[in-house]
């Protein structure tokens, strides 16, 4: 009873912390509350948008019938009057002049009669007499009817203002005898999209509001915030919203767009809207309104701050109080963590420090007395696997010595190629775990000369063709032996491909270049150097730069050129010296072999 009572359950001070994270809900409500203001925001902004695209779609609509009276009354005028009868009065055109004074937005006006000189009164710091004719003769082209035609707003290039040209005509009876025809100027819609505001269009983005322009129906602006946008006509085509309003034209009058755009390297969300202003039914103009949505939601993004301001004071007093909780209970779990770790790098020195009444204290002792038995375990594998592995090397030496010990003069032969294999192969900077099996590899190349007849593999003097075929079948037969041992598989290769040569020339298999295994190709040159450098019945041993001058002129032929080149460096480096091994010949001379002689074929069956 008294030591359940001393033990402190882990889930009591877990449930301790967890009690004090209560600002989930606040979190949880703030977010909740942003999102829905953000909702009922966006919402209002797309009602007002709307709305105020449809105001300013009337302002320019009404701005356009107040001239298309001004011009419709004119031609009224002249048939109330009887024609153009008038027109011939030399004190017309200055009357016709002084009318523009009392019209500011009155850039030009003219008299057309079918037949008879034109007159026109115009502006001259606004617009040019050429201008001037140049739009009477393009309206008066579209005018085969009685209504008013009104053309697109086009800009003015001698007084960099945008004008509309609207023409009306004069009629008696069922025939045109003239029209009247007035240039406007576009400057009160400039005012209408300008909002009587001095900031720029991307000032007013950034600035979350609204900036109104328009466009006409080919999506060139010719009313913008920015003044040069419209003078210069630019398509405002790239912006969805306008490409919407292009889509439906007068089918429908206003419509709420939303869409985004890349602004200062970023994918931003807008707000979109559109209206349609009717000048006449072949002249429509849309009303265009693009937001900013993110700057447009500044109060909600305000309202989120404050809430996470005082989220992060409620949090601050609760890392105040659980600090002390969360260290103790964090702590163990780091040193346990820690222990794992030095485990599975093979670290026993070490045990973990885990002290305290909880279960944790109870996994720290655990955990302690599992490491002990682990390092109790593992010093015994690798004690085994040592053991194991010095087992193996010396059954594959003795297995390669018992081969070589058949024949006096490859005594020890095994052994050298070996450590002239493991030489190369480190100069070659192969990984560790390809060098011992480089090494065994080497030490049982010749294992399949068991199976060699004594009168071909003791034969103190050169063999015959007959005998030198028969000695060629030693890497098949080491090959069959060794095969059947499944762990003996990665040591194959330098067993079987010895004799392989670079040129395709060798046997088995006949292979050439990178079909042969490096480990073939380094044990190959290991084998034919320890041969070279022994005493043999039919030849003296050569001396090293005789042996190593031989091997030279057979790279690209027998020999690859890496392996030589590391081999040479290993010997100069004296890590390899020939093993010279003098035995006995029973009174037989052995060959002689000069350097400039090719190496017999005889010699590396041997081998």
């Amino acid at each position: 009873m008294f030591e359940r009572l001393s033990r402190i359950r882990l889930l009591y001070v877990v449930l301790a912390v967890l009690l004090l994270v209560g600002l989930l809900p606040l979190g949880l409500a703030g977010v909740l509350l942003s999102r829905r203001s953000a909702e009922e925001l966006r919402a209002i902004e797309g009602r007002y948008q709307a709305q105020l695209v449809q105001d300013k779609a009337r302002q320019i609509e009404l701005y356009g019938q107040r001239y298309r009276d001004v011009v419709s009354g004119v031609a009224r005028a002249f048939e109330i009057t009887g024609g153009i009868h008038l027109l011939a009065d030399p004190g017309y055109d200055a009357r016709l002049q002084r009318s523009l004074q009392d019209d500011p937005n009155l850039i030009a006006l003219a008299i057309c009669p079918v037949k008879g000189e034109v007159h026109r009164a115009f502006q001259p710091d606004l617009i040019k007499r050429e201008e001037v004719d140049q739009r009477v003769s393009d309206v008066l082209s579209r005018m085969s009817t009685r209504g008013v035609v009104i053309s697109r707003p086009q800009i003015i290039r001698s007084g960099q203002e945008m004008g509309l040209t609207i023409a009306a005509p004069v009629m008696n009876g069922d025939q045109i005898v003239a029209a009247v025809v007035a240039v406007v100027s576009f400057q009160e819609v400039f005012k209408v999209v300008q909002q009587s505001s001095t900031k720029s269009a991307r000032e007013l983005l950034d600035a979350g509001l609204p900036v109104v322009f328009v466009v006409d129906q080919n999506g060139r602006a010719v009313a913008h915030p920015d003044a040069a946008v419209a003078f210069s006509e630019r398509p405002m085509t790239d912006l969805k919203v306008v490409q919407d309003w292009l889509e439906t034209g007068a089918q429908v009058q206003s419509a709420l767009a939303p869409f985004t755009i890349e602004r200062d390297g970023r994918v931003s969300p807008m707000l979109g809207s559109y209206a349609t202003a009717e000048l006449d039914h072949n002249s429509l103009l849309g009303v265009i309104a693009i937001q900013d949505e993110a700057a447009a939601m500044t109060s909600v993004r305000d309202m989120r701050n404050q809430t996470l301001f005082i989220s992060l004071l409620a949090a601050a007093f609760v890392l105040l109080i659980g600090f002390y909780f969360a260290e103790k209970l964090t702590r163990p779990v780091r040193e346990l963590a820690a222990g794992a770790h030095r485990i599975a790098a093979g670290d026993f020195s070490q045990r973990v420090k885990v002290l305290g009444r909880t279960e944790l204290g109870e996994l720290g002792a655990s955990f302690n007395q599992m490491t002990d038995q682990i390092e109790r375990f593992v010093s015994d594998l690798q004690r085994s696997a040592d053991e194991n592995h010095e087992l193996f090397l010396g059954t594959v030496k003795a297995l390669a010595a018992a081969i070589d010990g058949k024949d006096p003069y490859t005594r020890g032969h095994s052994e050298r190629v070996s450590r002239f294999a493991v030489a190369t192969a480190q100069g070659l900077g192969l990984p560790t775990e390809e060098i011992e099996q480089i090494r065994i590899s080497a030490l049982l190349h010749d294992v399949g000369k068991i199976g060699i007849d004594d009168r071909v593999l003791k034969k103190p003097a050169a063999l015959t063709d007959e005998e030198f075929e028969v000695m060629k079948t030693h890497p098949q037969k080491g090959y069959k032996i060794m095969s059947q041992i499944p762990a003996m598989r990665d040591f194959l290769p330098g067993m079987y491909m010895h004799h392989e040569m670079i040129n395709g020339g060798g046997y088995p298999q006949g292979l050439s270049g990178d079909q042969i295994p490096m480990q073939a190709r380094i044990v190959s040159v290991a084998d034919t150097f320890d041969a070279m450098t022994t005493e043999r019945p039919y030849q003296h041993a050569m001396d090293l730069e005789a042996a190593l001058t031989r091997l030279k002129s057979f790279v690209g032929t027998r020999y690859d050129a890496r392996v030589v080149a590391a081999f040479i460096a290993a010997c100069e480096a004296g890590r390899i010296r020939p093993g010279v091994t003098r035995v006995r010949r029973n009174g037989t001379n052995p060959l002689p072999l000069s350097s400039s002689e090719p190496l017999p074929d005889s010699l590396l069956a041997v081998s």
